[in-house]
């Protein structure tokens, strides 16, 4: 392979972002395990596939319509670099769209509604909605919950979902991916206020965002755990939920106790996050499929994420130390 070749095979993982890409497909298996009525197997394959892809796709339309910002504050990243081009990227994302739009069609073809949705939200998200506070944190939280109701939706035999059981899931997952957004801006303030973005940490301190991420987080884990103990295989996912809000405390106790949480303090915070959400999608699936297929997916995953975020994280994130020279 040339050095051409390996430079833009390496702008596409870093735009993957590797450490969040089994999130997705497992929060659509939680929606599928989370409707006690059972499911069909292409219908849990096309959750896990779909939702992922959703995901994947989401990644490179939100560069593409963040590459103004990311080339003040992430000149790094892929597309401001130049490694990506915007027209590639647009074309990726909408491929991966319609790649989870003609999966959908061909297992359950009224859920491709959700895959029209997700779309709508990824572009009201990243073209209107992310600087405008806790509203932009709300709809990336949503696109969660629809990935939720999606999984169910589209692994119900004969379309029957029992709503009941998938709906508290959803609102914890509605409620836990506001938050860790919120986190996500408590990482990002100064290229935002230098972008015009006036998401909650720029309009109203970095303290508040914290406090307020706290609370929504808080209340994300006791919808969940309200959810996993009146489950079927209740031990087991209660035991993963409380994993789960013990990596929660571990990230959010430091933002709480600092007079002003930073960017690298933020980011810290919100890598935990990122795998301890994880745990959580686990314990909805421990929930209806019991600890062992549970763990046999989250293992692996958690595993992809921690080593992915150690080597790519913080490079994706912040713009490599001036040397020597450039000062």
């Amino acid at each position: 392979m040339s050095a051409t070749a390996r430079a833009v095979a390496r702008a596409h993982l870093e735009t993957w972002r590797p450490y969040t890409l089994a999130y997705p497909g497992l929060v659509g298996l939680a929606g599928v395990a989370a409707d006690p009525g059972g499911h069909t197997s292409a219908g849990a394959a096309a959750a896990w596939l779909c939702c992922t892809l959703g995901w994947l796709g989401g990644h490179y339309l939100g560069d593409y319509f963040d590459r103004d910002l990311d080339a003040v504050s992430k000149p790094q990243r892929p597309i401001p670099s130049g490694r990506l081009g915007a027209r590639t990227a647009r074309a990726c994302g909408l491929a991966a769209v319609l790649l989870a739009a003609g999966v959908t069609l061909a297992v359950r073809w009224p859920v491709v509604v959700g895959v029209a949705l997700a779309l709508a939200g990824v572009v009201a998200y990243s073209r209107l909605l992310k600087g405008r506070g806790v509203l932009g944190n709300a709809v990336r939280g949503l696109l969660t919950a629809l990935a939720v109701l999606f999984g169910a939706a589209v692994s119900a035999p004969n379309g029957g979902v029992s709503w009941t059981g998938v709906l508290p899931a959803a609102l914890a997952f509605l409620l836990h991916d506001t938050a860790s957004n919120l986190v996500g801006t408590l990482r990002d303030v100064d290229g935002d206020r230098a972008g015009g973005y006036r998401t909650l940490p720029v309009a109203r301190g970095t303290r508040t965002g914290a406090r307020v991420a706290a609370l929504l987080y808080t209340a994300a884990l006791a919808t969940a755990l309200v959810h996993t103990a009146l489950s079927t295989h209740s031990t087991a996912a209660v035991a993963l939920c409380t994993a789960a809000a013990g990596a929660g405390g571990w990230a959010l106790v430091p933002l709480l106790r600092s007079p002003s949480p930073g960017s690298r303090l933020a980011l810290r915070s919100h890598e935990v996050l990122v795998a301890e959400r994880l745990v959580l999608a686990a314990a909805v699936l421990a929930g209806g499929w019991g600890a062992t297929a549970a763990l046999g997916l989250l293992l692996p995953a958690l595993a992809l994420s921690i080593l992915t975020q150690r080597h790519m994280r913080a490079r994706h994130e912040f713009p490599p130390a001036p040397t020597a020279g450039d000062r």
